[in-house]
């Protein structure tokens, strides 16, 4: 398809001498012509790096793209980059939005002649973009039947379908990781199809950006999952920078203040064949890193410390785990129960250390040392005692993990 497009643009560029690009429906660059003419800084970034904001994508659909059967026009929008206007038109299969093709109205004006080439060249783009979503779409179902079929619990079956994909092309063979991205609405709202979508389209954008044929997605109702290989060095390197792009590219397509996105990566495997137990550390990493918001948005398996054992217990075993003084603290009535609380978790943390403690507190060490006797009194345990606080720093975590403090 590239190869197509190229050609096409470059076509169109030399008989209308103007520089011109074709995107995709969600403005990603897929081709362009070089012109010695001045360009802006979106135009920049949509050639270094194949996509723009959703803020450029939102303008540019207000400004007619959504609806446009012809040629439309995109002002000049200095606030999003945008310092040169642009003469679109839509490139559509059976009235389907496929993408755009571009000029800038710095090259001057454009008149029937050049439109009637414009609506050609989208015609012939319309072919290209819908022949290629039809293949596309194949080799995506048999992506995910295979996919499916790498995460099932028959070893044989993992085998195959990590052999099938690797011969078919679609995936990479040797070492690969999991990475698992879920969205959780705040409060009591739920999921909408739009959240859901949203995730997909974030793990694709993290898929499209890595090497080609390196990555499997598969999209659940409440997770989307990307198996990366991770066989180059360059892909483990850079694999942390693009999920944070994707991940905020998920808060943007949500379109939603109260809204929260997770990610679990899990520990590297030898195999595709493998990975399954990846997916399990990169579903347990989410979901862990919701409850114990410490650990951050992002998180690898391996950094879950005690939390990833603690997380294979149940909910039951768990709370009934917790020390009974620590449970006198979580319920006592006390306008200062939190103060408490954020100062027996630090002086655990610290080892006991109470100058690194009252620093990282920011509290005198007199102070500290009355809050650490109305701990004691209200625990009845002795903060000297090596295994009353070993009870305490654990129930401590396990507090965290069940979402009770």
């Amino acid at each position: 398809m590239a190869g197509e497009l190229q050609h096409l643009v470059d076509n169109t560029g030399r008989r209308l001498d103007r520089s011109v690009a074709i995107d995709d429906a969600q403005i990603r660059l897929l081709a362009y012509n070089s012109h010695d003419s001045a360009v802006d800084s979106v135009r920049m970034n949509s050639v270094l790096q194949r996509n723009v904001s959703r803020e450029i994508v939102d303008f540019i659909y207000a400004s007619g793209g959504r609806e446009a059967l012809d040629l439309f026009t995109v002002p000049v929008n200095e606030g999003l980059g945008l310092t040169l206007g642009r003469v679109g038109m839509p490139i559509r299969y059976r009235n389907a939005l496929l993408g755009f093709v571009w000029l800038l109205t710095s090259e001057g004006e454009v008149d029937e002649d050049q439109a009637e080439v414009l609506r050609r060249t989208a015609d012939a783009a319309a072919m290209i973009l819908h022949r290629e979503q039809l293949l596309d779409e194949l080799s995506r179902s048999r992506e995910r039947e295979l996919t499916r079929d790498v995460l099932s619990g028959e070893r044989s079956l993992r085998e195959d379908a990590a052999s099938r994909l690797a011969d078919e092309g679609l995936m990479a063979a040797g070492p690969a990781v999991a990475v698992t991205m879920l969205l959780r609405p705040v409060g009591r709202s739920t999921l909408t199809e739009r959240d859901r979508l949203s995730v997909a389209v974030g793990v694709d954008q993290l898929r499209r950006r890595l090497p080609r044929n390196s990555a499997i997605q598969l999209d659940r109702p409440d997770h989307s999952l990307l198996i990366v290989s991770v066989a180059e060095r360059s892909t483990q390197t850079h694999l942390d920078s693009l999920i944070v792009a994707a991940r905020e590219r998920v808060l943007s397509e949500s379109g939603r203040q109260n809204i929260e996105c997770w990610v679990g990566i899990g520990e590297p495997r030898t195999s595709v064949a493998d990975v399954r137990e990846s997916y399990e550390e990169s579903r347990r990493s989410a979901d862990v890193a919701q409850v114990v918001k410490v650990l951050g948005n992002v998180v690898r398996y391996r950094d879950l410390g005690v939390y990833g054992l603690l997380a294979e217990l149940s909910e039951d075993r768990l709370e009934n785990s917790i020390h009974s003084g620590l449970q006198s603290l979580l319920s006592h009535e006390d306008s200062k129960s939190e103060a408490l609380l954020a100062t027996l978790e630090s002086f655990l943390d610290n080892a006991g250390d109470v100058k690194r403690t009252s620093e990282a507190l920011c509290v005198h060490r007199g102070s500290l040392y009355y809050r650490l006797r109305r701990i004691q009194e209200i625990t009845r345990a002795d903060l000297t005692n090596g295994d009353d606080r070993l009870a305490l720093h654990l129930s401590l975590k396990v507090a965290r993990l069940l979402d009770l403090r």
